[in-house]
């Protein structure tokens, strides 16, 4: 057995003490903590760099109320000190990929680096430009019908839109390690009205909205029940 680095026992600890707390004890979060947690949280990996994600902070009691009220009244969304709202959509895609190109141009990287990366970056302009296209949406749904492994294909409106949604969830998952590594508590929620958010926060055309979290201080008496997870055994298929 490989010997494991230094750190994986801290890593496994924090994995093992994150979860999902939906009585929070709403005590104040302070900038420099929640700023900590989500810079962290950009770290994560996406397809290409692309990062075509936005946190949308909410701290604000009225706002809080107000997005509380769309997220069903869930009671981690009431007694949260802070939600996020993770966004995401195919301009956020684009802006990013646009300022890539424009680091690249000031950057010192060796000339065979900056080839590498002007390549890629051609070919991420073509895709973003092109993917979209109605029609994809029609063949896309045509070929799934037969090959389901098809349908996660990242074509037409909505499959570009399932796109950028998936290569948000690794950041919102970031999002929560750091906050338990940082001594807080969060909770995924999926149960929102994802139009009533979109209004709230006045959020542009195409945006997505794959999860909202919530963070802030466990209470007391906030019930935490044993883990039901499957086996390893269970899940693995070994080639």
């Amino acid at each position: 057995m490989n010997t494991p680095r230094p750190d994986w026992e801290a890593f496994s600890r924090i994995t093992a003490n994150r979860r999902a707390v939906r009585d929070f004890d709403a005590s104040t979060l302070d900038d420099g903590t929640l700023q900590q947690i989500l810079s962290s949280a950009l770290l994560a990996p996406s397809s290409g760099n692309l990062q075509p994600y936005e946190f949308h902070l909410v701290r604000s009691p009225e706002v809080k109320k107000k997005l509380a009220q769309a997220c069903n009244q869930q009671r981690a969304a009431q007694t949260a000190s802070a939600l996020v709202v993770v966004v995401s959509s195919l301009k956020i895609a684009r802006a990013t990929l646009d300022w890539q190109v424009r680091e690249l141009r000031r950057s010192t990287l060796p000339p065979r680096s900056q080839e590498y990366h002007q390549g890629v970056h051609k070919t991420l302009q073509s895709f973003l430009r092109i993917a979209p296209f109605p029609i994809f949406d029609v063949l896309r749904g045509t070929l799934s019908f037969f090959m389901p492994a098809l349908s996660l294909m990242p074509f037409g409106k909505s499959g570009i839109k399932q796109w950028a949604a998936r290569n948000t969830m690794p950041a919102a998952q970031g999002l929560m390690l750091a906050a338990t590594a940082y001594g807080l508590d969060s909770c995924p929620m999926e149960g929102f009205n994802a139009l009533k958010i979109c209004r709230l926060l006045s959020l542009p055309r195409g945006s997505v909205i794959p999860v909202v979290v919530a963070l802030g201080r466990r209470r007391d008496s906030a019930l935490i029940e044993p883990r039901l997870r499957r086996n390893l055994q269970d899940v693995l298929t070994t080639y």
